[in-house]
C-alpha cells in the first residue's frame, strides 16, 4: 500500500510540473507582454489595461522616436495628431497615477533603446512638487511594477509569469490572433480611458469635481496676497526636480525637450496666493528654471484661466474631456513649431 502511494504521488507531481510547464510555454510563446520584444521588432497587440506591464515593450521595439510621458492628465494627448503634425513618431507612456518615480523609469527606458529621441514631451503634475517625492515610500503606487520597466529583461523573469492574470492576458492576445478580441489599448500606447462622451453629465461631474465640499461649488478666486514669511519659504525644497534634471540631462542636445503642466480643473490646484498656492509657483518658478538650462519649452496650464475654470471641460477635478485634450495636442503642436499659444491665455509660454 505504502509503495502505491508512493508510485502516485511520483505520477502525481510529475503531472502537475508538466502541466504547470505547460502553462509556462504556453505564456513565453505567446509573450504578451513583449518580453523577447528588441529593436526591429513589432510588440505585442496591447491586451490589458496595466500600462506598467505593456509600455516597455513599444519602447524597446523602437519603432518611435518620440514620446509623452506623464500621468493620467496626459493619457489622452493622442500621440498620432502629434506625429501628424510635427512629423516624427510619438508613443504616448503617460501611466495612471504614475509617480514621478515611475515617470522617470519611462523617460530613462525611453532614451536607453531609442538611438536619435526627437521630441520628449513631459507632463508635470503638481505632485513633483511635493517635499517628499522622493521618498522610497513614495516611489511606486499599489500598482504592480515590473522589474523589465526599468532594466533588460533576464531569465528568471519568465518565471514570474507563473499566475492567473499573465494567463488571462495570455488567453486574450490567443483570442485577439484568431480575431475573436480586439486590443484594450492602440499599439502606440493610445487609448480613452475616460466614459463615452455622449453619457456626460454635467452634474455628475459635479460632483466629483467638489466632492470635497459635497458637490457644491467652491469659491476659487485669488486670495489677497500676504507673501510668505521668508523662514518658511527658505526651507521650500523640490527633491523631485533633481530627478527630472538628471533624466532630460541624458537626452541629445538635439531632442526636442516641452515640459506641460496639464490643464486641471481649478479645484484641483492651491488656492492662488494661498501659502500653499505661493510655494507651487515657487515650483513652477524652478520648472522654468531648469528648463532654460536644457532648452525646454515650458507650457503651464495649471492657473486660472478659461479651461481650468469651466466645469463642463471635466469628468472630476483632474481628467479633462476629449475637446480639451484635442485643443491640447493642437497647441501644444503648434507651438512646437514656433507658433504662439491660442489668445485665451490658457496656456502660459516660457521659451
Amino acid at each position: 500500500m505504502a509503495k502505491a502511494w508512493i508510485v502516485w504521488s511520483r505520477w502525481f507531481l510529475l503531472a502537475a510540473l508538466a502541466f504547470a510547464g505547460l502553462l509556462l510555454a504556453f505564456v513565453a510563446v505567446l509573450d504578451p507582454f513583449g518580453m523577447r520584444v528588441h529593436a526591429g521588432q513589432a510588440a505585442r497587440p496591447i491586451m490589458d489595461i496595466n500600462q506598467r506591464y505593456m509600455y516597455p515593450q513599444l519602447v524597446r521595439s523602437g519603432a518611435f522616436d518620440a514620446a509623452v510621458v506623464g500621468t493620467s492628465t496626459m493619457r489622452l494627448i493622442d500621440p498620432q495628431a502629434l506625429s501628424r503634425d510635427l512629423g516624427a513618431r510619438f508613443v504616448n507612456l503617460a501611466m495612471n497615477a504614475a509617480t514621478p518615480w515611475e515617470q522617470m523609469q519611462a523617460a530613462r527606458l525611453f532614451r536607453q533603446h531609442t538611438a536619435a529621441p526627437r521630441w520628449l514631451i513631459w507632463g508635470l503634475d503638481a505632485n513633483w512638487c511635493e517635499a517628499d517625492a522622493t521618498d522610497p515610500s513614495k516611489w511606486r503606487t499599489p500598482r504592480p511594477v515590473p522589474a523589465w520597466f526599468s532594466r533588460e529583461v533576464r531569465w528568471f523573469d519568465w518565471l514570474k509569469l507563473m499566475n492567473l492574470t499573465n494567463l488571462e492576458i495570455a488567453g486574450r492576445l490567443l483570442a485577439y490572433r484568431f480575431g475573436l478580441a480586439t486590443e484594450r489599448l492602440r499599439g502606440d500606447g493610445y487609448g480613452v480611458f475616460t466614459p463615452p462622451e455622449e453619457s456626460y453629465d454635467l452634474a455628475r461631474a459635479r460632483s466629483h469635481i467638489y466632492q470635497n465640499n459635497g458637490g457644491r461649488p467652491l469659491d476659487l478666486a485669488p486670495l489677497p496676497r500676504m507673501p510668505v514669511p521668508i523662514s518658511e519659504s527658505i526651507g521650500w525644497r523640490f527633491p523631485a526636480l533633481d530627478w527630472l534634471e538628471e533624466t532630460i540631462s541624458a537626452y541629445p542636445k538635439s531632442t526636442r525637450l516641452m515640459l506641460v503642466l496639464p490643464p486641471s480643473h481649478v479645484a484641483a490646484f492651491p488656492r492662488e496666493n494661498s501659502a500653499e498656492g505661493q510655494r507651487y509657483t515657487a515650483c513652477k518658478t524652478a520648472i522654468a528654471g531648469l528648463a532654460r538650462r536644457h532648452g525646454a519649452t515650458v507650457v503651464d496650464y495649471a492657473h486660472i484661466s478659461p479651461v481650468t475654470t469651466q466645469d463642463m471641460n471635466y469628468w472630476d477635478a483632474l481628467h479633462f474631456r476629449l475637446p480639451i485634450a484635442q485643443r491640447v495636442e493642437e497647441e501644444l503642436a503648434g507651438l512646437a513649431k514656433g507658433g504662439q499659444p491660442l489668445p485665451d491665455g490658457a496656456a502660459r509660454v516660457s521659451r
